[in-house]
């Protein structure tokens, strides 16, 4: 069930907007969005910055979703295609299509000429989830689709191939699977070419790219750049069914915090940038000293299993500084794999536990600790042999390592941890984010008496047969 609430800012007519989230199986979280005339659910992802819906084009297994399809003959087509990657080495998936624009909306926040992908190929589990395609609330610069109208756009008139034959501005991640950290290398030549002939009077590459972020940018940036927000932020909570039917409220806020939120209650910190010299955009050349966020990417002081502070992993190079990211597409946490097989060993030899253990995995953040609860840390065992002492899992899983030229973030917190907290994302300013950083706001949502209510929540699962709700 999709709830909305807006309202208006009587200092500048800006806009916030709220809206329920849908939630398929606690593992994924869904919001309303507007695409043309088309209404239909997407994925919530802070973990990306694209933004696409399956059309009725696509054939195969598209033909089996439950929600509403955009209608192809809609589409504003900009003469190009994407391929979209997600997910590391263990989990990569794909989504494909033609680039084009059209009307999005959220609430009562819309915006003309969003850039999207109109997807015919996927092999996402995206139908089983009750959706269409994906929201991505990250920066500009992750965005692919941004990076391919840019090229196109910087190769105008300077090469015999046509937009379709353009080499994709991203495709240097390899296959699918692999981390997809952006690569800037189109914009190397005009960046050469303004050196070798300079003149002040024309704008660098980077000039063009960085103005080109209120045009083809993903649509909370877009939101900003066009001054529709009160606050330049998003706000999330996830709810909980899987334990705790109805029990608490799902919400995507957008230009402002939630109703009767102060921003004083929240722990902030601030998001990583990436320099040129890391792989990051390079600045623009009124402000060369600027530094871009690519992901929602924060530091980490410690992480802290059951009280007990956990070691580094020794997998990457200790000159990295410990950090995660913060991703509400990602439906585990996601570690080093020596840090996680720490944390495994304190298991059975099948890496289960009695459901009925509170287990505490927390993560020093800003100087506070932030836990993730207990009964989101515990997934069911499926086919579970013993009904009548459920057995779980810890909703664990090891990533890639961090390194030279990729994301040099060791973990990503994603809906298991997402549930214990309100997570606020401040985008600051987009264009020159040394003027007003970005930042992420944390307050925890995980109660005093947690351990009783899991207690309780494990009683509720035995009355009712031995299987949690919607498990």
């Amino acid at each position: 069930m999709y709830r909305t609430v807006t309202s208006m800012s009587p200092k500048r007519s800006n806009m916030m907007s709220a809206v329920g989230l849908g939630d398929f199986l606690d593992v994924t979280y869904t919001v309303s969005v507007a695409v043309g005339d088309t209404e239909t659910t997407l994925v919530l992802d802070t973990g990306s910055s694209d933004l696409w819906v399956v059309s009725d084009a696509c054939s195969g297994e598209c033909t089996d979703s439950v929600v509403p399809l955009y209608s192809i003959a809609s589409l504003n087509d900009t003469g190009l295609d994407v391929l979209l990657l997600y997910g590391d080495s263990r989990s990569g998936t794909y989504a494909s299509g033609p680039i084009g624009q059209d009307t999005v909306g959220i609430g009562s926040l819309s915006i003309q000429s969003q850039t999207f992908a109109a997807v015919n190929s996927t092999n996402t589990t995206i139908f089983a989830t009750g959706s269409a395609g994906i929201l991505g609330l990250g920066f500009p610069p992750i965005s692919l689709m941004w990076r391919e109208r840019l090229q196109a756009d910087l190769a105008t008139g300077q090469s015999p191939l046509s937009k379709r034959e353009l080499p994709a501005a991203n495709l240097s991640s390899g296959s699918i699977g692999q981390p997809p950290f952006p690569s800037f290398d189109f914009l190397k030549p005009a960046l050469l070419k303004k050196r070798q002939t300079p003149d002040a009077a024309s704008p660098s590459a980077a000039d063009v790219a960085i103005a080109s972020f209120a045009r083809y940018g993903p649509l909370v940036p877009r939101f900003i750049q066009q001054d529709l927000l009160a606050l330049p932020l998003v706000a999330t909570t996830l709810q909980r069914d899987s334990f705790q039917i109805g029990g608490n409220a799902g919400m995507l806020s957008v230009g402002g915090l939630p109703a009767g939120l102060q921003t004083s209650q929240l722990t902030w910190v601030p998001v990583r940038g990436y320099s040129q010299g890391e792989g990051g955009l390079p600045p623009p050349s009124s402000s060369p000293e600027e530094v871009y966020p690519l992901v929602w990417e924060i530091e980490v002081d410690d992480v802290y299993f059951d009280d007990v502070k956990l070691p580094r992993s020794t997998l990457s190079s200790p000159a990295i500084s410990l950090s995660a990211l913060v991703d509400t597409g990602n439906s585990l946490i996601r570690g080093p794999r020596d840090v996680v097989n720490h944390i495994m060993a304190f298991f059975g030899p099948d890496g289960s536990f009695d459901c009925k253990e509170a287990h505490n995995l927390s993560f020093q953040i800003g100087g506070a600790m932030f836990s993730v609860d207990p009964r989101d840390f515990a997934h069911q065992l499926q086919n579970d042999s013993h009904p009548e002492s459920p057995s779980c899992t810890p909703a664990l899983a090891a990533t890639d390592p961090p390194g030279q030229g990729g994301f040099l973030y060791s973990w990503s917190l994603g809906d298991p941890f997402l549930k214990s907290v309100l997570v606020a994302y401040y985008y600051g300013n987009i264009t020159h984010p040394s003027q007003n950083p970005p930042k992420v706001g944390l307050l925890s949502t995980v109660p005093p008496d947690v351990a009783s209510q899991l207690q309780q929540a494990i009683q509720a699962v035995l009355a009712s047969g031995g299987q949690f709700p919607g498990m």
